[in-house]
């Protein structure tokens, strides 16, 4: 026979369950089971029972509901559980086995006991759960227990759900937390946890637009029910779903689970993934991706990272909200997970060459790539940034001796690297050949705005050159970002906009991020407003780094200055001076010159047909040309 008190009082034996009607002897039991195993007073039982406002013969009438009470044990044949009388009250002894409440906290208990194993304090937590039956002692009528014990129990049931969600979300099993969470969100509106939780889940299923529209929801629910602004963790959330941020691991216990992957490599707190063409999302904080890096926005400002972070060296973070890119995804893939060719014991390991204009995308698709074919690389992944924050470069000596550092507590097995952001060969060649003959070796994936041909040339390698998305994938970012209902509503204003943006990934997805922020703003009104000024309007106005304009700026100061006087005469002039006219007559921009700069990916394609700039850089160098004569003026 068991006791249940996670709903309805009621007795089971089995699946035979007996609820108990409403009654003073159902009082007594719910207040002796709540504290069962521990003496309560019979001042506390009779208030349970009557209220605060007793009747004279209250004692004497505990007594005879003590009796009926255990008459109904004698009836349905209740052992082992007895109510005894002992001095000042009354105790009645239970175990877990016979009472739902410490059945639950002793499976609470022992989920606690497996923070280490995600997946089995899962499983324990689910078990507690199923333990409650529907509402909490529904058929007690006790204002006493309602109000003095309901409350509690409930908030034991919610940090247990709380647990769960954590460990969903953590586990990357964001569908099944969402299922939990908008039941939750509703039945407890003022709780504010449930609503952050479910807007992460939201934000981490590429629902950027619904987790945006949550937010609101709550937040205009705390100031018309409650009059209090959404808590800082809440407004956080919202900031980084507006920049499209990578949110990293999820659940407060659960460091090392990073969106449905156990890292094997040591870093308490993952890097934060270059945002892209290839991603709808911002993802890269300026502590871990350097201005002008590979991202496609290199913001300013960010938040501390772990040790191996901050050295520049981490676990290879997830790309939320991929989009685009199926071709170069599938043969990058196939290409990192191909069986390692023969050869001698020194061989170079496989190299792979993401290289394309900044914002293109580089660094998203080489980690979403890494995420995909992590079961080929039992010893891990490691993103190692190649340029520090500001933009400088990182030594070859220093990377290395960060990279070796980090295999060295590696697993078994083949292990990923991925250089992230090179600026010129010398940077890689120290990291190619494999760090020790007993360790693991590397497969390596550079990500670099330069060709890098010297590179191919000498160690080999295979080279995927990224270009801009086409019609159909900046539509389907376009989807992704803002949902399907705002853009399927206006396609055709949809589509003017991403030709407005010239298919770059960056601007498309600066773009985005401001429309976000204004969900009542037609897409054909911002058709109108960002082609009066594109590339003014392509900033983030509470980020100043997240703009198009800064994206080039960086771009451009890395270049010799005499190449980047070639690249503005270029773009300055007419399209005639792309073209290849032959060696005899190379115009103002010898040909050397524009292999140079087409390698920096600045300019595309190129002989046998004509070299080109994208439109949004044209305009930027043009742009700057007229500030700089302007400014001259007034000196």
């Amino acid at each position: 026979m068991r006791f249940q008190l996670l709903g309805p009082l009621a007795l089971a034996d089995g699946p035979d369950t007996v609820v108990l009607q409403p009654s003073k002897p159902a009082n007594l039991l719910a207040a002796l089971l709540l504290n069962a195993n521990s003496t309560v007073s019979a001042e506390y039982l009779q208030r349970a029972v009557w209220g605060e406002e007793q009747p004279a013969t209250a004692r004497a009438a505990l007594q005879t509901c003590v009796l009926r009470l255990r008459r109904l044990f004698a009836k349905h044949g209740v052992t082992g559980t007895a109510i005894e009388a002992v001095p000042g009250g009354y105790r009645i002894t239970a175990a877990p086995p016979t009472l739902d409440l410490l059945g639950f906290r002793d499976q609470v208990r022992r989920a606690a006991g497996l923070d280490r194993d995600p997946e089995a304090e899962l499983h324990a937590l689910r078990d507690a759960l199923a333990l409650w039956q529907g509402a909490l002692l529904a058929n007690v009528r006790s204002e006493v227990l309602h109000r003095d014990e309901v409350p509690r129990l409930a908030e034991e049931r919610l940090r247990a759900v709380e647990r769960v969600c954590d460990l969903l979300l953590g586990l990357g099993r964001c569908g099944e937390a969402l299922v939990d969470l908008w039941t939750a969100t509703r039945v407890y509106p003022g709780h504010e946890r449930f609503h952050e939780q479910l807007i992460e889940a939201l934000y981490r299923t590429g629902r950027q637009s619904q987790a945006l529209a949550e937010y609101r929801r709550v937040k205009g629910f705390l100031l018309e029910e409650l009059g209090v602004d959404p808590s800082p963790s809440l407004r956080r959330l919202e900031l980084s779903i507006l920049r499209g941020e990578d949110l990293g691991s999820a659940g407060p216990e659960a460091s090392r689970v990073i969106r449905g992957e156990t890292v094997p490599l040591p870093a308490a707190a993952p890097a934060a993934a270059p945002t892209a063409s290839t991603a709808v999302p911002v993802t890269t904080p300026a502590a871990a991706v350097p201005a002008g890096g590979a991202s496609a926005i290199a913001p300013a400002g960010g938040a501390a990272l772990a040790p191996a972070a901050a050295s520049g060296v981490g676990p290879v973070p997830a790309v939320p909200h991929f989009t685009g890119r199926t071709a170069e995804t599938a043969a990058l893939a196939a290409r990192l997970t191909a069986p390692a060719a023969a050869g001698p014991e020194d061989h170079r390991p496989l190299t792979v060459l993401v290289s394309g204009a900044p914002g293109i995308g580089k660094s998203a698709l080489a980690q979403h790539v890494a995420r995909l074919v992590r079961d080929a690389f039992p010893a891990g992944q490691l993103l190692v940034r190649m340029t520090r924050a500001d933009g400088e470069p990182r030594t070859a000596d220093e990377v290395a001796a960060d990279v070796a550092l980090a295999l060295r507590e590696s697993g078994e097995g083949r292990v990923l690297l991925i250089l992230d952001d090179v600026v010129d060969a010398d940077q890689v060649r120290p990291l190619l050949p494999p760090v020790s003959a007993d360790g693991p070796e590397p497969a390596v994936v550079v990500t670099s705005r330069m060709g890098l041909g010297g590179l191919i040339a000498t160690h080999g390698g295979w080279v995927q050159r990224l270009t801009a998305f086409t019609d159909a994938e900046s539509y389907a970012l376009l989807l992704a970002t803002l949902g399907a209902e705002r853009v399927e509503a206006e396609p055709r204003a949809a589509r003017r906009l991403a030709a407005l943006c010239g298919h770059f990934p960056a601007a498309l997805r600066i773009l985005t991020a401001r429309l976000l922020t204004r969900p009542g703003l037609r897409l054909a009104d911002a058709v109108d407003w960002l082609g009066d000024d594109p590339l003014a309007r392509l900033t983030l106005t509470d980020s100043p780094d997240h703009s198009v304009t800064g994206l080039f700026d960086r771009a451009l100061d890395r270049l010799d200055p005499r190449l980047s006087e070639a690249f503005a005469h270029l773009a300055q002039g007419p399209p005639e001076l792309l073209a290849d006219r032959g060696t005899e007559d190379e115009g103002p921009v010898p040909e050397a010159v524009r292999e140079q700069l087409a390698d920096a990916g600045l300019l595309e394609d190129g002989p046998p047909g004509p070299y080109r700039i994208h439109d949004l850089l044209r305009a930027h160098v043009r742009r700057t040309a007229r500030i700089r004569d302007r400014r001259t003026e007034k000196v």
